[in-house]
């Protein structure tokens, strides 16, 4: 077992310690990070738990199969068996997660590589197995953008996927991949290798919070010059707000009242400091790609074969899949789950 459920609880008991202690409201922000960490915390705990029940109920039965003798029930213990061992191994992978933005949901991006038409039509075939294996899982997806290839295929696409776990599963395949195969677009039926690549990004448009400090604010009044009528023109209804550390002015005229000027005017400020932050995420995420490779020969992370032998190899674990035809119907768990662990350096069952 790679993690310790005594110290899942420890951890739980610190937490609460912190949460019971005066003023502990007084940082709302750091609050909420605490309350969400205690919350997972307790998420994997019971699951745990359910699992170990499990595990007895299973125990009994084969004591059962046992005194019994009764063969016929073999196949329920083996069944049951195989199901505890799969749901094990999923809460070990979700314990590997440890970075900021591991449980978010991920935006993917892939674009054909070297190829041609042959690496377009190998994109659209890996937007196809991502979208499977999102929809095995039961998360929800949404294409953002999409950009049609002349002849087959796709010559770029972005999409979320929505679900826990998205981002910490899928920046497993971050990377090249390449498809040897048969073309189906050469006369002469030779064979093309393509590639393409995948990029896999955090979706933290959520995480993202505005707040604003009143003293970072200069409000201003003045009488509103537009149109309103005459209670407009004779009262300094208008507001026009800075905010000091963006240099961002904003103001509204349009209400009577000045208190809901200034109501619209914030939410105004809000949303160009929200677009501004925005922007300053995108900077950052640009990091999480710095070490981007060229889409070709040599760079790749796997390779599909599907001619003259049909072979899935990860270059990264060694992992191998005869299958291929599962992988690219979305039967990948196997290789995130390899990775991860290579990460954290637990050997692969």
């Amino acid at each position: 077992m790679i993690f310790d459920l005594g110290v899942l609880e420890e951890e739980v008991k610190k937490l609460e310690e912190e949460v019971a202690k005066e003023g502990f409201w007084e940082d709302g922000g750091a609050a909420q990070q605490i309350l969400k960490k205690r919350a997972q915390l307790l998420n994997t705990i019971e699951k745990w738990q359910a699992l170990s029940r499990e595990a007895e109920e299973n125990q009994i039965l084969v004591e059962l199969v046992s005194e019994e003798g009764d063969l016929s029930m073999m196949s329920e213990v083996e069944a049951g068996l195989g199901s505890l061992e799969e749901k094990v191994n999923l809460l070990e992978i979700e314990t590997l997660f440890k970075e900021p933005h591991d449980k978010s949901n991920a935006i993917v991006s892939i674009h054909p590589g070297a190829g041609g038409t042959e690496s377009q039509d190998w994109a659209e075939m890996l937007l196809n197995m991502y979208l499977k294996w999102a929809e095995k899982r039961g998360h929800k997806t949404e294409t953002m953008d999409l950009q049609a290839a002349e002849e087959a295929g796709l010559k770029s696409v972005t999409f979320s996927v929505v679900g826990q776990y998205a981002y910490g599963y899928l920046r497993t395949e971050a990377g090249v991949h390449r498809l040897v195969r048969i073309s189906p677009f050469d006369y002469n039926k030779r064979r093309h290798t393509s590639f393409a690549s995948v990029s896999v990004y955090p979706d933290i448009e959520e995480e993202i919070e505005i707040e604003i400090d009143e003293t970072d604010l200069r409000i201003d009044t003045y009488r509103s010059s537009g149109a309103g009528g005459q209670h407009v023109n004779v009262t300094d209804s208008a507001v026009r707000i800075t905010h000091l550390p963006s240099g961002i002015v904003v103001q509204c005229q349009n209400e009577r009242s000045q208190h809901r000027n200034k109501a619209t005017a914030l939410k105004i400020l809000k949303a160009r400091l929200y677009e501004l932050e925005l922007r300053r995420q995108t900077e950052k995420l640009a990091t999480f790609h710095k070490d981007k490779k060229e889409i070709a020969w040599g760079s790749q992370i796997r390779s599909y074969v599907l001619h003259p032998y049909r072979l899935a190899k990860d270059h990264r674990t060694g992992l191998e899949i005869g299958n291929v035809d599962a992988v690219l119907g979305g039967e990948i768990h196997p290789f995130m789950q390899a990775y991860l662990r290579q990460r954290a350096k637990i050997p692969v069952a």
